[in-house]
């Protein structure tokens, strides 16, 4: 019987793209590719180090990162989106690079250097659902627990643009299945 290499642990699961990137990426390739690396290597990566967390993937416009904190998590987020703010002030709009961002803490599956389950798939949702505040201000960030059996969405309007999602997301989002029992 073949060694059983997986581990199951609870985590806090970042999952983030970059908003508008083939529009970005049309309009002037080499510019975006060039502004997306320097903000990883200048912001992204030193943020997540400096919060504990560890990237699991890159997916080319975005990345995967797994922190054991979701203080960590939310803090990380909160930091790429003021300091995304502050790089994009004298950028056109159309041009910006904007970061969506999607925290889930849960359950997840480690299989060698990966990671998989409801845990990373409700991330990716809720970073899929992410939107802007207000016209004028930085992308969101969504963050999620499914520990709870009712939704509650909470808002925070402060300098970070956080949007907050506590409660089971399989009730609201499709795809989901839910994990409690009725």
């Amino acid at each position: 019987m073949a060694e059983d290499r997986n581990q199951r642990r609870l985590a806090a699961i970042l999952a983030a793209d970059v908003v508008g990137y083939s529009r970005l990426m049309g309009f002037d390739e080499r510019g975006t590719l060039s502004a997306f690396k320097v903000h990883r290597r200048e912001l992204v990566d030193a943020k997540i180090a400096e919060h504990q967390g560890r990237i699991v993937k890159l997916t080319g416009d975005g990345f995967l990162v797994e922190f054991a904190s979701v203080v960590n998590a939310v803090a990380c987020a909160a930091e790429f989106q003021r300091k995304m703010r502050e790089r994009n002030a004298g950028v056109p709009a159309d041009r910006r690079i904007e970061f969506r961002i999607g925290i889930n803490l849960g359950d997840i599956i480690i299989e060698d250097d990966d990671i998989f389950g409801d845990g990373v798939n409700i991330a990716a949702r809720i970073e899929s659902i992410a939107r802007r505040m207000r016209p004028d201000a930085w992308r969101s960030s969504g963050v999620s627990t499914t520990r709870g059996r009712k939704p509650v969405w909470q808002t925070k309007s402060n300098q970070i643009g956080c949007l907050a999602w506590i409660g089971d997301i399989s009730t609201q989002r499709k795809n989901i299945g839910s994990t409690s029992a009725n």
